[in-house]
């Protein structure tokens, strides 16, 4: 027979035993977890940085290329077998007007050909206006075309010189602009306030540098002409690069350049649509331009910075320089009015 004093001791160690192995698991999961709302709390708070929102923006973009490639690769695109079956169909159809028509009846000759040719025509424009241009999907859905397409998308460029065919394409990049286009408006707004930054102090280090030092001066501002040398130079280097690259003449590449940047993006004119070029040549211009295209909005964001800012000094000083008119304006007045008070005055007693 056990003792009391040895019973209370095992009694003890069974409540005491449970107890420990019961309350480590749920708080090794709360460290867990606190571990994990640390984390998760520092990713957004970089995200929500200058630089985490232009890389959220290029990941974005990365993963949306990813995904567009394996989707309309793996679609079923039956453009090209359609457009062989019509030009084939359309040479049967003009044997059969040459064997009908005799050679001296030239006009019902002419009037067969013409409509054959227009079915022929109409049937084929049809398919260019989806966005068929003669090269297989694989030449068409690359990772660098697709990358610029995304970046067509969330910057509301929209050149159209590359559709999504498939149904999936087609959802997902509904999808992917609704969440995309608050991204880029946050990248316009960081990466503008960045490069305005930088802007900024290289100018005022210039300007200090060209002019003598004096302790009353006042605050450096930007002024508008230099951000519009900044875009134009800007333009003018695009404008070279492309008319070297597409053989375009200078004219069609400044239009080029001016309405990429500037969110128009008609597509007539896309670099690295040649079909006739080197795929690889190809590739390099839509990687180039997606740089040229990321950067020159970046700059029109600067751009837009530094002038609001000039135009708010501006409107301060006129604000001062109005009040200052309306103030001595008043003290005219009164002035005025007293000197003719006291002309009437002199008057009555007179």
């Amino acid at each position: 027979m056990d003792g009391p004093h040895e019973r209370h001791a095992r009694s003890v160690s069974r409540s005491r035993t449970p107890t420990r192995f019961a309350y480590a698991q749920p708080r090794q999961r709360r460290k867990h977890r606190e571990t994990l709302k640390d984390c998760c709390k520092k990713i957004v708070a970089f995200m929500c940085t200058q630089v985490g929102v232009g890389a959220l923006l290029i990941g974005y973009t990365v993963i949306g290329a990813v995904v567009f490639t394996h989707l309309e690769r793996r679609g079923n695109n039956t453009e090209t077998i359609d457009v062989e079956a019509f030009r084939n169909s359309t040479v049967k159809k003009l044997f059969l007007v040459v064997m009908k028509n005799n050679i001296l009846d030239r006009s019902g000759f002419n009037q067969d050909m013409n409509k054959v040719l227009k079915v022929h025509q109409d049937q084929v424009s049809q398919i260019f206006k989806h966005g068929y241009d003669e090269r297989p999907v694989e030449e068409i859905w690359t990772f660098p075309a697709a990358l610029m397409f995304c970046l067509s998308i969330i910057t509301m460029v929209g050149y159209g010189n590359m559709v999504p065919k498939t149904f999936e394409g087609k959802i997902l990049t509904m999808v992917y602009a609704i969440f995309g286009l608050p991204l880029y408006i946050l990248y316009f707004r960081n990466m503008g306030t960045i490069f305005a930054g930088c802007f900024k102090w290289t100018y005022r280090r210039l300007y200090e540098c060209s002019t003598e030092k004096d302790e009353n001066r006042k605050k450096i501002i930007v002024p508008s002409t230099a951000c519009l040398w900044v875009i134009f130079a800007y333009i003018l280097t695009g404008a070279i690069m492309f008319s070297e690259w597409e053989h375009w003449d200078f004219l069609d590449s400044t239009y080029f350049c001016v309405t990429s940047l500037c969110k128009i993006g008609f597509g007539d004119l896309v670099p690295g649509a040649d079909v006739n070029a080197s795929n690889h040549g190809n590739q390099t211009k839509i990687v180039i331009n997606f740089l040229y295209m990321l950067l020159g909005l970046g700059l029109i964001a600067m751009c837009y910075n530094l002038m609001r800012e000039e135009i708010r000094v501006k409107l301060k000083e006129m604000n001062e320089d109005f009040n200052q008119c309306l103030e001595d304006t008043k003290i005219r007045f009164l002035a005025c009015c007293k000197r003719c008070r006291k002309r009437d005055l002199e008057y009555e007693d007179y």
